[in-house]
């Protein structure tokens, strides 16, 4: 699925834009939810607005990953104002004028994808894109920009605005890569061996591992690229499955926010514990039948309990694997307290291209 993006507008002339933008928007790939003026909507094919500014924008937050004001950048920022939590969280937010000459990214222009469909909307209506971010109005590397394209998890914003600091100072950055790395690095960072002495401040690492602290201020990104293959018995509670897999985690050094899928047989689809800690760490869950997971191929370590119980020799390396496209075991089936778990490792390289 698109984007998912919320359009308001508030006059006639706003209203026309909205309805061809959102036509165009969804031939871009969008999924759109346009709202107008009760005054205006019927005539433009668009949702009537039948609350406030404030508490339509209340809603988008919640439910959009962006958000469009075809308006006064004042509507804009009075409307989103209460909502505000953190460059991390935020949608993004942007402005064009019901005339549509200025697109101005106003929220979350990196990591919200702001900047990125401003540009969208100026190529779209000719407008004059407004992006203020130091690193795009300098032609500066930029981490935020980097981790959002790599899908790479962000350890900490402060580390990351030391980063990009460092960057606009001109002052040298380090670069650590456990994973091949593709396309020119950019000029802005010094790229290290492991061990190798860094005359700089701060630097990023990008490894499973985010205990691994080369610099004196370290932004620690984090490939989204393990599976987790899991069981367990019937009833078991979230405690001790999360106590188990950081378990797992933690005897090859990989990092809970490397993990971009969980997988089980279609028999715990409904599983209380395993459905609670995969909503608690924001992992998607997945399960697959024994059919499925016995087609595949490979050396498992089987257990005739469990392929009495469940008709699958082992159900979590299988899993993992599956759930990870085709991914290579990491850690072997790992078992303690009734909670199976393995690991699987997407091949991966460092893009720059």
């Amino acid at each position: 699925m698109g984007q998912k993006l919320g359009i308001v507008s508030f006059t006639e002339h706003g209203s026309q834009l909205n309805e061809r933008l959102r036509e165009m928007l969804e031939r871009s790939g969008y999924v759109c939810e346009s709202y107008a003026a009760e005054k205006y909507a019927g005539k433009y094919h668009l949702f009537p607005l039948k609350v406030s500014a404030k508490a339509w924008t209340e809603k988008m937050f919640q439910s959009m990953d962006a958000l469009l004001f075809i308006g006064a950048c004042g509507i804009a920022v009075r409307s989103i104002a209460p909502y505000l939590q953190g460059k991390d969280k935020d949608p993004a937010v942007v402005v064009l004028d019901e005339r549509g000459i200025f697109a101005i990214s106003l929220l979350s222009g990196h990591l919200g994808g702001a900047n990125e469909l401003t540009a969208v909307l100026a190529n779209l209506t000719g407008a004059i894109p407004v992006i203020t971010t130091a690193t795009d109005i300098n032609g500066r590397f930029a981490v935020d920009v980097f981790a959002k394209k790599q899908n790479l998890w962000i350890s900490d914003l402060k580390a990351a605005k030391a980063v990009s600091a460092a960057v606009l100072d001109e002052e040298p950055v380090g670069f650590f890569s456990e994973f091949p790395v593709t396309g020119e690095i950019p000029c802005e960072l010094q790229r290290l061996a492991d061990g190798e002495r860094f005359e700089g401040n701060c630097g990023m690492v990008l490894s499973l591992n985010e205990e691994k602290n080369p610099f004196s201020v370290t932004l620690h990104l984090i490939p989204r690229i393990v599976s987790l293959g899991i069981g367990c018995k019937k009833g078991t509670p979230q405690e001790t499955i999360e106590q188990e897999v950081l378990k797992a985690l933690q005897s090859c050094h990989v990092s809970i926010h490397s993990i971009f899928a969980a997988a089980s047989i279609d028999l715990k689809k409904e599983e209380a514990g395993i459905l609670a800690f995969c909503e608690k760490h924001a992992i998607p869950f997945c399960t697959y039948t024994k059919e499925e997971l016995m087609d595949l191929e490979g050396d498992f370590t089987a257990s005739a309990f469990v392929k009495e119980t469940t008709g699958v020799d082992c159900v979590c390396e299988r899993s993992a694997i599956l759930a990870g496209g085709g991914a290579e075991l990491l850690l072997k089936k790992r078992g303690a307290n009734g909670v199976t778990v393995a690991l699987a490792l997407k091949d991966w390289s460092v893009d720059f291209g």
